[in-house]
């Protein structure tokens, strides 16, 4: 065999090359010098398989003789625990845990492949012919980890791509111009944005910028009704001021909906203190910066304004501010309201979650008082309905019970302002509920709509239902807001398109971690926006073939991944799409159970609204050819949104129903055989609580219960026959029905002695 000495005399010659090689590999870099934050990076990279090679011709044997499997792993691990080695993989980018999982590769492919590439074999022969130094494996052991983490080749392009620091530079457009920043500040009523609007209609060219679809609407009526031709624009509908041929001059829109490629005369951004929401703060920093208009107005906190010109330092303009005082005087008051027996006509009760709107309005219902109910989840339609209902003088309804989305977006004619309580679920930056006393900025907001201008109550007075948080509500609202320190941003769907590019085995959700992990973000004035629900549902949807740009648009979608009915229609959607099929009408009738019947209970009028937002899930994507009836859509949106007003017209009844039902399904387990059971007992003081919780954040479904009854009847057959030798007679106590009553499921079981 003369073929294996003439490759060790070649390889012994080129061995010097790959000696300098090796030494300048180990020259380059500092391993100390590695960030902290890069190597908790590293473990968000997920390695690619490099599967290992079968070619029918094996070059390396042919030239160096065949590798004993046994000799080539001892020759790997003593490889692997070089400190040598270890140091160089540090100096090329792979920290610990980058080069457990590169040796761990490495080695399976050497091992289980039945042919190495020629050099590589060649490599291990001198090594174990004593020809070689094991060092001189590295750099093959490189090669093959880049394979495996692509990002070792790109991660100054990934850094740079994710580079946040001057955010006001992605908008060339609005730079090239001097922009007049208008800041409007002052508190709720103090016609801020009054005067905003004002300068807005008589612009030649406008835009309004709000956050919630009833305010873009607002506009939008106001408006037309003045002779100012002006379209909507929101995720889930376009109107138009003049025709569909004919744009109008002026938009009223949605923040997230801003175009930042018009060019117009003003532009008003409304509640400009959004900028510091977690979720959506990104789309107000989009607008403040990005808006091509001559005039920026800005409405909001004064709190607002500190970040506001630290911004502007930014972009080199100036923020003239105009100060506003409250129009109304308001009154906190010095006793809590203590008992519902004391709510008067033009009091709004206000709750932190439905369970407690449920408990209130019925309770005040059972003392022959009319309410009108307001909540989150509820569609624009009836918002508005049960405002008007409130708001006319000549309406029985003289109370109202709401959350806090009264704070903005309607317009009430409230005189006292009840806080049913002062704690507020909240989420925290990492994207997790918290419970914590409602903040200075949302107790002002919410207080400031009692004692509206040129209303029938211009003297507003806030308390609280409890005496104990009496004295925490007026700590509070002598308090002013904190000036905001930081701005939201988000990543773009082309910094992740280029992420992709670079990382095209990671998928979106990982992409996401990956780009908010690296990207450098002036802190000073900015931070990263949550992207919990981004990716909770790019994870959902992450088996069904999309391309990247249709996948990230589809996880922007508004969705309450709360709502199980909701994220089932999300998924059937996305699959759809994925086919080629396109999401028509009788899909959506299909699904969603058309026609739709009033609501009997709270579990369908829960039922309905989320139905409610699978329509308006249809309606925010664009993708034209695929959902091509989104006409249909909306109509039968309207009708529903009519159907859901009648039942939360009636929502004390649906209260009632919804018991009896229960109580109806209990009575019919009461002749089964039972046996002992360990289950706690249950205070009667918590009947129905579970369940009225579930159902009020979505969680369970009329279908889920009925399924849950089932697996209930199922179980007891069982126990029945299990348990044939026992007798006597069973039953189950008051408290045994709360159980059931509130858990669906469980229930505690006793044997009359």
């Amino acid at each position: 065999m003369q073929y294996p000495r003439r490759c060790i005399s070649l390889l012994g010659a080129l061995r010097p090359c790959w000696g300098a090689h090796v030494r300048l590999l180990h020259r380059t870099g500092n391993a100390g010098s590695r960030k902290k934050q890069e190597t908790n990076v590293s473990t968000l990279f997920k390695p690619v398989q490099v599967q290992a090679t079968a070619d029918a011709e094996d070059v390396g044997s042919e030239l160096a003789g065949k590798l004993e499997k046994a000799e080539l792993l001892k020759i790997l691990n003593k490889f692997t625990q070089r400190r040598e080695i270890k140091a160089l993989c540090n100096d090329n980018g792979l920290d610990s845990y980058l080069q457990q999982q590169a040796f761990g590769s490495f080695r399976r492919y050497c091992i289980e492949s039945e042919s190495l590439p020629a050099d590589l074999h060649i490599v291990f022969s001198d090594v174990v012919h004593g020809a070689g130094h094991i060092d001189d494996i590295f750099p093959y052991f490189l090669r093959h980890a880049k394979t495996v983490f692509p990002h070792l080749d790109c991660m100054d392009d990934l850094k740079k791509i994710s580079d946040l620091r001057q955010p006001a530079n992605w908008y060339t457009n609005a730079r090239a111009i001097t922009r007049r920043i208008v800041f409007h500040a002052g508190p709720t009523n103090s016609g801020k944005t009054y005067h905003a609007m004002e300068r807005f209609l008589s612009a030649k060219t406008g835009v309004y910028c709000g956050p919630l679809k009833l305010l873009a609407t607002e506009v939008y009526n106001r408006a037309n009704e003045r002779g100012t031709p002006c379209d909507l624009v929101t995720g889930e509908e376009r109107k138009f001021g003049i025709s569909e041929n004919s744009p109008a001059n002026h938009v009223a829109c949605t923040v997230e909906m801003t175009s930042v490629n018009n060019p117009y005369e003003v532009a008003v951004i409304d509640e400009i203190q959004q900028i510091r929401d977690p979720q959506r703060g990104w789309a107000w920093t989009r607008a403040f910066l990005g808006l091509i208009a001559e005039e920026v107005h800005v409405c909001g906190e004064a709190g607002a304004l500190s970040l506001l010109q630290k911004i502007c330092e930014t972009t080199g303009e100036n923020v003239e501010v105009r100060n506003y005082e409250r129009l109304t005087e308001l009154t906190v008051e010095n006793t809590a309201l203590g008992s519902l027996d004391n709510v008067v006509p033009g009091d709004c009760i206000v709750c932190f979650n439905k369970n407690d709107i449920y408990t209130v309005s019925r309770e005040i219902e059972t003392r022959g008082k009319e309410v009108a109910v307001i909540y989150g989840g509820l569609p624009p339609g009836t918002k508005l309905a049960q405002a008007a209902k409130f708001n006319d003088p000549a309406n029985s309804c003289k109370v109202m019970v709401a959350t806090d989305a009264i704070g903005m977006g309607l317009n009430l004619s409230i005189r006292r302002i009840i806080f049913y309580s002062m704690m507020k679920p909240t989420m925290n930056d990492r994207g997790e509920r918290e419970i914590d006393t409602i903040s200075v900025s949302s107790a002002l907001q919410i207080a400031g709509r009692a004692g509206r201008f040129r209303t029938q109550w211009e003297h507003g007075y806030v308390t609280a239902f409890k005496a104990e948080d009496l004295q925490i509500l007026q700590r509070i609202l002598n308090q002013t807001p904190e000036p905001l320190k930081q701005a939201g941003l988000h990543p773009t769907a082309d910094q992740i398109e280029l992420y992709a590019y670079h990382l095209p085995n990671s998928s979106l959700s990982n992409l996401m971690d990956i780009f908010v992990n690296l990207c450098t973000v002036d802190d000073s004035l900015y931070f990263m926006c949550n992207i919990e629900d981004f990716k909770f549902l790019a994870e959902m949807i992450q088996h069904v073939p999309l391309p990247l740009r249709a996948r990230y648009i589809f996880c922007c979608a508004p969705i309450n991944r709360k709502m199980p009915f909701v994220c089932s229609m999300f998924l059937k959607i996305t699959r759809q799409y994925s086919r080629n099929e396109p999401i028509t009408f009788d899909f959506i009738k299909r699904n969603c159970g058309w026609p739709f019947k009033l609501p009997k209970t709270i579990l369908d009028l829960v039922h309905l609204e989320a139905v409610f937002d699978v329509m308006d899930l249809y309606l925010c994507y664009r993708f034209m050819d695929l959902f091509p009836e989104a006409n249909n859509v909306r109509e039968v949106q309207k009708e529903l949104d009519e159907i859901i007003q009648q039942g939360v017209f009636q929502i004390t009844r649906l209260l009632k129903n919804t018991e009896s039902s229960q109580v109806g399904d209990i009575s019919s387990y009461t002749v089964r055989r039972v046996t002992h059971s360990k289950d706690p007992r249950v205070p009667s003081a918590s009947r129905g609580r579970l369940t009225e919780r579930l159902l009020a954040q979505g969680l369970l479904t009329p279908g889920m219960l009925s399924e849950l009854r089932k697996e209930w009847d199922a179980q007891q057959d069982i126990h029945s026959r299990t348990s044939g030798k026992e007798t006597g007679d069973t039953h189950i106590d008051s408290d045994d029905e709360d159980n059931l009553l509130g858990s669906g499921k469980k229930m505690r079981r006793k044997r009359k002695k």
